[in-house]
């Protein structure tokens, strides 16, 4: 089964890139299933019931989130009606949505995404290492998932290196999301779970974070705001993680990052291009 997880999208430049480009890439490659991290898509800002839509019309099978999954403030109701939505799984019991929900990939596999938030330098939520150890003994792979993809939204590299490792033979990949810059760890764990610290942002890099640089430099150099932060509306750049699994145990066997457009350099997986040719 051939997977993608695409990094967060930042405002209107992210989703044009992902409109763009993923229904291609789902047809050139044969991609099964794919999981985006939506939560900077409006404005920079959460997400809209409507861009939630636009993303799935463009492949998309779930949508991910973090700790601005409740910016706009629509989110707590579209969120109970929309089986595509995920919020991180270790919110305290009572908050509307799901963190974790199985669906079908185009092979017709069953694939578990799982969404979760850290607590170092975050918001201090509920225990993200218990919440996913229960998820998963609920809903192990092999017996209930074909595949399972874990979108860990964190801001320490140590925290979500714990959790790959605290994963590893679980689940079939564990991607960090939240730091908005791609790292060039991507690799396969000693027992067989694809992991990345952070698979970057699908945004606009001529930006501090995805969004336009003067306001940010100026608040680092005088500590006063003088405007809100817009999203960047340059070229974008589209970062992701591919990870092909092995259909009889759900385990990776292949795994690259995904770069197209913008100011970082290209990189489209090798073993895509292999398939492809």
């Amino acid at each position: 089964m051939r997977l993608l997880f695409i990094g967060d999208i930042v405002g209107r430049a992210g989703r044009t890139i992902v409109q763009d480009k993923l229904p291609n890439l789902i047809e050139r490659y044969q991609l099964d299933f794919v999981v985006i991290n939506g939560e900077n898509s409006a404005g920079g800002f959460g997400i809209t019931e409507s861009i939630l839509q636009d993303l799935i019309d463009a492949g998309a099978d779930a949508v991910t989130t973090g700790n601005h999954a409740w910016d706009q403030r629509d989110a707590l109701v579209f969120c109970e009606r929309q089986p595509a939505f995920l919020r991180p799984i270790n919110y305290p019991s009572g908050v509307p949505g799901k963190g974790a929900n199985l669906y079908h990939a185009r092979n017709g596999a069953s694939v578990l995404v799982v969404n979760a938030m850290g607590r170092v330098y975050m918001d201090p939520l509920d225990c993200p290492f218990n919440a996913l150890d229960k998820e998963l003994d609920a809903c192990p792979m092999g017996d209930f998932a074909d595949a399972i993809i874990v979108d860990f939204h964190a801001e320490a590299t140590s925290e979500k290196q714990a959790m790959g490792y605290f994963l590893d033979g679980r689940v079939s990949m564990v991607v960090g999301t939240h730091t908005h810059a791609p790292t060039a760890d991507h690799r396969i764990l000693p027992h067989g779970t694809a992991y990345m610290s952070d698979a970057g942002m699908t945004g606009d890099y001529d930006s501090v974070l995805g969004m336009d640089k003067d306001e940010p430099v100026q608040r680092f150099l005088r500590k006063i705001s003088s405007s809100r932060y817009t999203p960047a509306l340059g070229e974008p750049t589209l970062c992701g993680l591919a990870v092909d699994i092995d259909d009889a145990t759900g385990l990776a066997i292949a795994t690259e990052p995904l770069r197209l457009g913008g100011h970082l350099s290209r990189h489209i997986p090798s073993f895509w291009e292999k398939s492809a040719n």
